[in-house]
């Protein structure tokens, strides 16, 4: 650590450690480039563009930022990114109108890009012309719905960079095929049964996209005529909870099958596999997360996935080939840790493994001690401060992150920093992913289903009892609970609660009614708002409390220090 600095300090001018690391990283479709952001060091914020050409090891600065984001063509010849809204590219193209969103089409032939009026535009080689635009309508713009599906995008290259899926947001959302020179041709489902547009994907063939109920507990994923607009069903997805999209999918296999992302539950299995065509390509024991694309030359699939410990994510190559034995996996990693992987042609890039790196380094090593407890084998890690030698009874700091849904308890020093600060003030730092985080298992993760708040609660408060069997120098008497956004809302709750067992809470922004949440997130936990009031009314926090501190996400960390030493004297 810097000398004179504190972490909370350290933390915010580096970005908590990523500037001066590549990020926004994509592989070119024949593996041949590889283009990336990343600022000049640790301290310096504004990330430049560069590409990396495979084959000699070349790193060429393209633009030197900041940039923010950028897209290219399917071999990444062709770049375009903006800078204070005006368009920047690699090819000759111009804008006419503030730019948003700038797409290479596949072949780099024309560069499409959305203004911030929500106009359709591509500009190319016949100069800047409109494709789609209406007053008060947004056209090639994600709707409102899409960030909670992860889509981010709202208009899509055909693989021939002749047409355009976009979406049209006006009182509903629809897609339509937009023909460069003129045509146009509308998709057709049962929007009204089906209103969430969940995915699309367009790498090869016809377009892929997935559609759910309000409910979110069955959906279709549906290939579109790309002549008629009209679509044809490839897969059902159900669940009596809520349907979970594994990312990545769908997508067209080389041999013309379409992968799905579902659930395996019966003879006992309780999995999220990967199928083709109905076929089951992934064995049971792995836990799908990502799927990651298909490498060139052998044609297997690499995934991201969790195989038996939670706490880590490693890569794998699973078979595609129709025929022979059961599902198999191949491990591609064999080091504890939360790996990454990118595929592009025959290229497959391992945590960033080619590219140059220079954040600053992490101040501490911590040492967290993973185990599962509870008969329910919640996943758990106990922290303590730094040169710890036992014998005396600790404060403790349930630690809750941004809450349910997202995972604590990782193999990654990144997530394990500002934790190991809160230790080395005082406290043994606790976290237990309560039921209701993803990377053990479906049951596991839907089981809080309309009683998130209760199961989670619960969860939270028992791991912590069981952890004192290995750990007796928990103070039991003395335990703060803290949490960001959701994590904020359980942690307001705990204490409102379960006094009995917390004794102070802060809560980072937090969400303290779930009906101030986009409505495709709350029902997915919680059902319909209409048909289920009182449950709604169960979930909601109380802003404020004499053990309870609301602090902004953005607040002084020794302020909340200062709070939960003070509580927990």
């Amino acid at each position: 650590m810097l000398s004179g600095v504190e972490y909370p300090e350290l933390a915010a001018r580096t970005g908590r450690f990523r500037f001066g690391a590549p990020h926004a990283v994509t592989v070119g479709g024949d593996g041949a480039r590889v283009a990336f952001l990343r600022s000049a060091g640790p301290f310096d914020p504004d990330p430049a563009l560069w590409v990396r050409t495979v084959d000699s090891g070349d790193i060429t600065r393209i633009d030197p930022g900041p940039v923010t984001s950028f897209a290219g063509s399917s071999d990444l010849s062709v770049l375009a990114w903006t800078v204070a809204g005006a368009l920047r590219s690699t090819s000759d193209f111009s804008a006419s109108e503030p730019v948003v969103d700038p797409q290479p089409s596949p072949d780099g032939g024309h560069i499409g890009y959305v203004t911030p009026a929500g106009a359709l535009r591509v500009t190319g080689p016949e100069g800047d012309q409109l494709l789609a635009g209406e007053p008060g309508v947004a056209w090639g713009c994600a709707d409102a719905t899409a960030a909670e599906f992860g889509r981010t995008r709202g208009w899509w290259w055909s693989p021939d960079g002749s047409r355009i899926l976009a979406v049209r947001s006006a009182k509903t959302v629809s897609l339509h095929l937009l023909d460069l020179y003129g045509g146009w041709v509308d998709v057709h489902w049962d929007r009204e049964t089906y209103p969430y547009l969940a995915d699309v994907r367009w790498s090869s063939g016809n377009p892929l996209i997935t559609v759910l109920r309000r409910s979110q507990q069955h959906g279709l994923v549906l290939s579109v005529d790309t002549r008629t607009g009209e679509t044809q069903v490839h897969a059902e997805l159900a669940d009596a909870r809520w349907v979970e999209p594994i990312p990545g999918t769908p997508l067209l296999l080389p041999d013309g099958r379409v992968l799905v992302g579902g659930e395996l539950a019966h003879d006992g299995f309780d999995a999220r596999c990967l199928f083709a065509d109905g076929s089951l390509l992934t064995p049971p024991g792995l836990y799908v997360r990502r799927v990651a694309g298909v490498l060139g030359g052998t044609q297997e699939l690499i995934v991201e996935g969790t195989e038996g410990e939670p706490a880590e994510q490693h890569i794998y190559a699973i078979r595609t080939s129709i025929g022979g034995s059961s599902a198999k996996s191949r491990r591609l990693t064999t080091e504890p840790g939360w790996h990454h992987a990118i595929v592009g042609g025959a290229l497959l890039m391992i945590d960033n493994e080619l590219l140059p790196s220079a954040p600053e380094p992490f101040p501490y090593a911590p040492k967290p001690v993973l185990e599962r407890v509870t008969d329910r084998r919640l996943p758990s890690a106990v922290l303590y401060p730094t040169g710890r030698v036992g014998g005396t009874r600790l404060p403790v700091l349930v630690e809750l992150g941004d809450g349910p849904g997202r995972q604590q308890v990782i193999q990654d020093p990144a997530a394990w920093q500002e934790r190991q600060w809160w230790a080395d003030a005082g406290f043994v730092v606790v976290s237990v992913d309560s039921r209701g985080t993803p990377g053990v298992a479906p049951s596991f993760e839907k089981v809080v289903y309309r009683r998130l708040a209760d199961v989670a609660l619960t969860d939270q408060i028992e791991g912590l009892h069981a952890l004192t069997g290995k750990h007796p120098d928990l103070d039991l008497d003395r335990v703060a609970i803290r949490g960001t956004g959701l994590g904020g809302w359980l942690a307001a709750l705990a204490v409102q609660r379960r006094p009995d067992v917390f004794r102070c809470g802060v809560a980072r922004d937090p969400v303290l009614d779930w009906a101030d949440l986009p409505p495709a997130y709350a029902e997915r936990y919680l059902g319909s708002r209409t048909d289920n009031p009182e449950i709604y009314e169960h979930h909601i926090a109380g802003p404020t409390g004499p053990a309870l501190l609301t602090v902004p996400k953005s607040g002084d960390l020794s302020v909340e220090v200062e709070f939960v030493t003070r509580e927990c004297a």
